[in-house]
């Protein structure tokens, strides 16, 4: 299979840029955003100079696709996703005349604005990945003990709530439950974690059913008047570990279904990690694209546009 090289990087929309992350770029639509998943890539916290096809569409995707799945769980931040760029003219003012570019068809989402709680709320069911590391050394994960003699991927005991920072820049650090309850509230916190866990339990079941194991993930939350709700993204390949069930086994790492091969890559061909990171070979570039397809489809039962 023979993948175009030709990818989103970056957009330039006629309109306020509210925030450019490492891989979408938001825009300010007063009380609403929109929000643009581009084929960018990140590793070890340095975006690369090349994107992966079908990137940011499958992310985007996937997003609503899970914030549907779970909006009676809790509520979430999506308004509609844009499969024709002529919906956007219903949130701009009447006298505007811009012209949107097509890439944003499927790509894009209409959300609301709303305030941002700066916690990642991770949720881990298997061993894995840093917490694997940190298990090795201490017996613990986020500082708590847990039983000896766990192998890595190993299945936990039960799902763990692990919240971090969210770092603009840099690396998160773990948060207990005692320190974030002082920086948001017991209430706040108790609700994030206790829909984190629903969240994580109700897509574990549904994802291993299609052939997927979901090791971790993690999430963030908003304040839309006083009210939780699910923002960002969901549940995609650049937020969770997804593994291969047929795949799975116990006491080694597992493939996963994100962009292991652009990790791997950067890994053997010496970068020290340090920015500018280096452009990457067309075999890795195919090998990550594919992968992003092949969690979509397993997970949705749908084909690729």
């Amino acid at each position: 299979m023979s993948i175009s090289p030709s990818v989103l990087i970056n957009t330039n929309l006629p309109l306020p840029l509210f925030f450019r992350g490492k891989v979408r770029d938001t825009y300010d639509l007063g009380n609403l955003l929109l929000i643009v998943a581009t084929d960018r890539i990140s590793a070890f916290d340095s975006v690369l100079p090349c994107g992966i096809p079908d990137k940011g569409w499958v992310l985007n995707q996937l997003s609503a696709f899970w914030f549907n799945k779970t909006k009676n769980l809790v509520p979430n931040h999506l308004i509609e996703t844009v499969d024709d760029v002529h919906c956007l003219d219903s949130y701009l003012p009447t006298e505007s005349h811009f012209h949107y570019p097509s890439y944003l068809n499927g790509r894009s989402m209409i959300v609301k604005k709303v305030k941002r709680i700066p916690i990642e709320c991770v949720v881990r069911g298997y061993l894995s990945g840093s917490a694997w590391v940190e298990y090795q050394k201490w017996g613990t994960i986020s500082r708590e003990s847990l039983p000896k003699g766990l192998k890595e991927s190993q299945e936990l005991p039960q799902p763990l709530f692990t919240p971090t920072t969210k770092a603009e820049t840099g690396h998160d650090q773990p948060l207990s439950i005692d320190e974030m309850k002082r920086l948001v509230g017991k209430a706040i916190a108790e609700e994030m974690k206790e829909k984190s866990l629903a969240i994580y339990s109700y897509a574990r079941t549904y994802a291993r059913a299609r052939g997927i194991i979901i090791a971790d993930t993690k999430m963030e939350f908003g304040l839309d008047k006083g009210k939780l709700i699910l923002i960002d993204e969901l549940l995609t390949p650049d937020s969770s570990r997804f593994w291969d069930a047929e795949l799975y086994k116990i006491g080694q790492s597992q493939p996963s279904y994100d962009k292991q091969p652009v990790r791997d890559w950067l890994v053997q061909s010496g970068w020290n990690k340090e920015p500018p990171a280096p452009m990457l070979p067309m075999k890795v570039i195919e090998a990550t694209t594919k992968r992003y397809q092949r969690a979509y489809r397993k997970l949705t039962g749908r084909k690729l546009r």
